[in-house]
């Protein structure tokens, strides 16, 4: 199994599931737990390969797939017998969230999909092309910085690519090479996977100044009925990292307003 940690603030109180981006783990979301804490019950995954769940004595696949990474979720989700849960993604966290809502949409209360991939464009799709080129021979993490550099280029993005680095040099090489795979033929997957919409409250939230990824969220949420956008100002990919206050509040008031309509459903 995973691993993964747990906040409990009470039996009766609604979960929140955090997924971190690739090359991350569960500490990218230090600047969310207090705030988050207060109100719900948390939990933390470190993704396979990743932060603490590199350590796992669990054997691996030898490809990985969204299949596989959002089944090591729902494995979690139910040793801990938690039925349903709220979500919040960032980056790849966000793919395999919609992963797991086509899946096992019953364990899905409601997104949040921080720095949302929908599609690849073409420069990030150039990008991929290369590093499948060389992967092989040159040291991950030149790839990796060059990535974080193109991804979230601007000065107020320092501390996301900081982050993002800093906790990517836990990976090994092979470990690196497992993900990137993922990589090739992601935009079919991605057209697939989003091709129908499930009735899931999904917040999707943005930076202004993510423009790899920003368009094709634009384009894709003004196609579904169950989803909506919101937009934070000065802020990159790393939408939760760069501007936290704000995504905080966002991602909270939306949270506890699916649970205010939930209420009154009932």
């Amino acid at each position: 199994m995973i691993h993964y940690k747990t906040y409990v603030r009470g039996e009766n109180d609604e979960w929140v599931t955090f997924v971190h981006g690739a090359g991350g783990s569960s500490t990218i979301w230090y600047k969310q737990l207090k705030p988050f804490k207060e109100k719900f019950n948390i939990l933390l995954v470190d993704l396979r390969g990743h932060g603490k769940s590199k350590d796992s004595k669990r054997k691996w696949f030898k490809d990985y797939t969204f299949a596989e990474v959002s089944k090591d979720i729902i494995d979690v989700l139910n040793h801990l017998q938690i039925h349903s849960t709220h979500f919040v993604g960032i980056s790849l966290g966000t793919i395999v969230i919609q992963s797991i809502a086509e899946r096992y949409p019953s364990k899905i209360r409601s997104m949040v999909l921080g720095g949302a991939v929908t599609k690849l464009n073409f420069r990030s799709q150039v990008l991929i092309t290369l590093g499948n080129m060389v992967k092989h021979f040159v040291p991950y993490m030149w790839l990796y910085r060059l990535f974080a550099w193109v991804i979230m280029p601007r000065k107020r993005h320092r501390e996301s690519r900081s982050l993002f680095v800093r906790e990517a040099k836990k990976l090994c090489q092979k470990e690196f090479k497992k993900w990137f795979k993922l990589t090739k033929g992601v935009n079919s997957f991605l057209s697939a996977l989003l091709a129908k919409e499930p009735p899931i409250p999904t917040l999707y939230i943005m930076g202004d100044e993510d423009y790899m990824f920003l368009p094709s969220v634009e384009a894709c949420v003004s196609q579904r009925k169950y989803s909506r956008l919101a937009l934070i100002s000065n802020s990159g990919h790393v939408v939760n990292v760069d501007q936290p206050e704000e995504f905080n509040r966002i991602s909270i008031g939306f949270i506890l307003n699916q649970k205010q309509v939930s209420d009154a459903v009932g």
